[in-house]
């Protein structure tokens, strides 16, 4: 089997956009999967198909469009705060609404050509074997300012993830903070959207931080271990993509694939017991951290030291 597709300009770019967006994607969706806000991002993710349509309908590029959209959705759900959890039919019909608009978007472009016509199917199900280098600095330019964002929020973000109650009593600014996570979740819901597509970027996002969260207590070694699972399933769904061309597989549908084999290879794992800590993610150790404990299916946080004994640790603030 010849291999020089390794060395050619397509798979290069598609393995260079991939990237960024694995570990984008690996990192938010981390905290997006502690914070339980998979809604939320799958919103952002549908948002996306409209701004990327309407984008291309004036002729500037679909990241652009999809980062707009993304980011005025998150400014609203921002401003709603804690209201929005109460309004899940209100956003469920902004979300139709932006499908609906980015459907006549997509039919008003597809009448230009025929070139356009197939524009619809790389929107849905992505588009890495045809990005261009303009492409791949947007998207280092997103991975930028959602990494520095990030870096910037990372310690009041784990706070507020621990305990928000006691964030705000200690005077850290819970509504904003959210609100700039949530800013990060909509330009990271981009970043995959573009590399997998708008119905397959949830895969990328989700599976490989779920998967991590299964199998490691410290948010250190959880990312980490979420950027490398990320990367494995993005590089190992873009090979075998160009092994398997005779079939014509989607990049989107490999990527999306094993990052669902991955995550049930994970909860398999962990059901059996090879990741240790009974069901605990440690948060951290210092008086403004807490423990994350699973309880049946709905987790239950205290406050509590990584360093104290497990049996003092694991106990409830009643007894």
């Amino acid at each position: 089997m010849s291999l020089a597709f390794l060395s050619s300009d397509v798979f290069s770019n598609a393995v260079a956009v991939g990237t960024v967006a694995a570990v984008v994607s690996s990192l938010v969706g981390y905290f997006i999967v502690l914070r339980a806000q998979a809604f939320a991002a799958e919103s952002f993710i549908d948002i996306c198909f409209a701004g990327a349509t309407g984008a291309s309908l004036l002729g500037v590029a679909p990241l652009a469009g999809m980062a707009v959209f993304g980011l005025g959705a998150a400014l609203g759900m921002g401003f709603l705060g804690e209201k929005a959890r109460e309004r899940s039919v209100e956003i469920g019909m902004v979300v139709s609404f932006a499908l609906g608009l980015g459907v006549l978007f997509l039919g008003i472009y597809a009448r230009g050509s025929a070139a356009h016509a197939n524009a619809g199917i790389a929107f849905l199900f992505g588009s890495l074997l045809s990005v261009q280098t303009a492409d791949i600095f947007r998207m280092l330019a997103i991975a930028v300012v959602v990494l520095a964002a990030l870096a910037i929020v990372f310690r009041p973000l784990l706070f507020i993830t621990a305990d928000a109650e006691a964030a705000a009593a200690r005077g850290v600014p819970v509504r904003v903070v959210s609100t700039v996570f949530l800013l990060i979740v909509a330009l990271a819901a981009a970043a995959g959207a573009m590399a997998v597509g708008i119905l397959l970027a949830a895969s990328l996002l989700i599976a490989p931080a779920a998967a991590a969260a299964r199998l490691a207590r410290r948010p250190a070694t959880a990312l980490l271990l979420s950027v490398c699972m990320g990367l494995g399933v993005t590089w190992g769904g873009i090979l075998l993509a160009f092994l398997g061309s005779r079939w014509r597989l989607p990049v989107g549908f490999t990527v999306s694939a094993l990052a669902a084999v991955l995550y049930f290879a994970a909860a398999v794992t962990r059901r059996k017991g090879y990741a240790g800590g009974g069901g605990r993610i440690i948060i951290g150790d210092s008086a403004e951290t807490g423990q994350w404990i699973s309880k049946k299916e709905s987790p239950k946080l205290f406050r509590g030291s990584a360093k104290e004994p497990r049996s003092r640790a694991g106990k409830s603030p009643e007894t």
